[in-house]
């Protein structure tokens, strides 16, 4: 008898899951392939000690150029009414997110819109208001406190100048720059973990501190740019360059970044990178 010939039925190949260490991600049809993660913490340890290509000017205005035309009127996402309910948002989006401090606000901000109402509200009152949000109790201690000092030091105004914010309780040089920038359009450069983050990474402004970013920053970004450049960075951080993850194969100054653990540029971006650092010699 003819030995019955046995077919192995081939199973359906899985689809391939999404790990730490082999991200992969799909850009208009062509793959891409994000680095592993240890290539990419390498990258951000690079990054971080300054051993990143300099950006030229054209690069740099190239990026700018970009953000500006893809959102031209940036908005900060605290919600607010006017520059005291901006500065208390501020104050209480410290170490917490913006949608949380969003979540408290509207109650907070229907009973005192202003330092004489929230002075009269008192500690314990918007204590019990804000106390979904991280570190609640000082953050009620310090609103209320900076609330007194505009009534009795400013005429219960929100004052123009660094000095005197950085002087009430619970507002720092972050906190000043952001009401200083959207209360008053000043173009400051507020410098939070995302921008933080993202001037190391790419090489745009890399720094040890907030501050050292901040000076960077300050010095780099075109001056056309810079009254919007603190809102497109932050919310490019927040939303494409992640810490984690960082979306790459969405971003929109991919091709200029200098990050090593980047996904792999096509070579029509890479040209665009090409063309801008030429245009600068």
């Amino acid at each position: 008898m003819m030995a019955r010939k046995t077919t192995k039925t081939r199973k359906s190949a899985k689809p391939r899951k999404t790990t730490k260490q082999g991200l992969q991600v799909a850009r208009k049809g062509n793959a891409a392939r994000l680095k592993p993660a240890k290539a990419q913490k390498k990258a951000d340890a690079k990054a971080a000690h300054g051993e990143l290509p300099q950006w030229t000017k054209a690069e740099i205005d190239e990026a700018f150029r970009r953000f500006a035309a893809a959102n031209p009127e940036p908005r900060g996402e605290l919600h607010h009414v006017n520059p005291f309910t901006l500065l208390v948002a501020v104050v209480l989006s410290a170490q917490a997110t913006d949608a949380g401090v969003n979540k408290a606000t509207p109650a907070l901000f229907k009973l005192a819109d202003t330092p004489e109402k929230m002075a009269r509200l008192g500690e314990d009152r918007v204590r019990e208001l804000i106390k979904t949000i991280g570190l609640f109790r000082t953050k009620a201690k310090n609103v209320v406190a900076l609330s007194q000092i505009l009534v009795a030091q400013h005429g219960g105004k929100v004052p123009h100048g660094r000095d005197a914010l950085e002087a009430l309780p619970g507002v720092g040089r972050k906190t000043a720059n952001v009401v200083l920038n959207i209360a008053f359009g000043e173009p400051t450069i507020a410098v939070d973990t995302h921008i933080f983050r993202i001037g190391n990474r790419t090489g745009l402004a890399v720094g040890k501190t907030p501050l050292d970013v901040e000076l960077k920053l300050l010095d780099v970004v075109p001056e056309h740019y810079r009254l919007h450049a603190h809102h497109w960075l932050i919310l490019h951080g927040r939303y494409v360059c992640l810490a984690r993850r960082p979306l790459c194969e969405t971003c929109i100054i991919a091709d200029l970044c200098k990050w090593p653990g980047k996904t792999v540029d096509s070579p029509g971006n890479s040209a665009v990178s090409s063309s801008a650092a030429g245009a600068d010699k």
